[in-house]
């Protein structure tokens, strides 16, 4: 069998990587959609630790990843609702949030072992979840008025800094440490910016 020519088709890697993202984004978030808060709306979800992981190490491949498997997770787990539009778009924003960072923010590289690196990433991490929930909640909210805004509006918030923080950070350092993953860059006239 022979593989594809990635320099003919320089799209079809991207394409590979995001659909390979959306597997492990599944793997990571189906067998926690039982632990809900509120049926249908919210529930208790690790897979946000997958959020700056993938802005961070794939970029618009891992937003649009984030973006899509959480669509499916709400499709296979019939929580498909108009506000899942309002989902889509925070899931690939959140991502993009990490990604900003790390190719406009960090000037010096990216390593979380340094305290300047892990408190502007906390920093971005509060923003992403705030981002997130200004984009969610008031859909919801409208959408569906009998859905308790202050525990769905809590319930966000948390998975999204939380995950991100106490689990994400570890997974983060042990991937570029160990792993030999590589933050996306900034790039100038084709030379990385460390």
């Amino acid at each position: 069998m022979k593989l594809p020519d990635f320099k003919r088709h320089p799209y079809l890697k991207g394409f590979l990587l995001t659909l390979l993202l959306i597997a492990v984004y599944l793997i990571v978030a189906v067998p926690f959609k039982v632990m809900e808060v509120i049926p249908g709306f919210t529930d208790i979800r690790p897979v946000m630790l997958l959020q700056p992981i993938y802005g961070i190490f794939f970029g618009i491949p891992g937003c649009l990843a984030s973006a899509v498997g959480n669509l499916i997770c709400d499709i296979i787990s019939d929580s498909l609702r108009w506000s899942c539009i309002g989902g889509f778009a925070a899931n690939f924003i959140a991502p993009f949030c990490f990604y900003f960072f790390c190719i406009r923010i960090v000037k010096e590289g990216f390593d979380l072992k340094k305290a300047k690196n892990l408190l502007s990433y906390c920093a971005v991490v509060l923003i992403s979840a705030i981002i997130q929930t200004a984009i969610i909640a008031p859909m919801v909210m409208l959408i569906y008025p009998d859905v308790n805004g202050f525990v769905f509006i809590l319930t966000v918030m948390l998975n999204n800094s939380v995950f991100p923080i106490f689990i994400g950070i570890p997974v983060i350092i042990l991937m570029q440490e160990e792993l030999g993953f590589k933050p996306r860059q900034r790039r100038i006239r084709n030379k990385t910016i460390h």
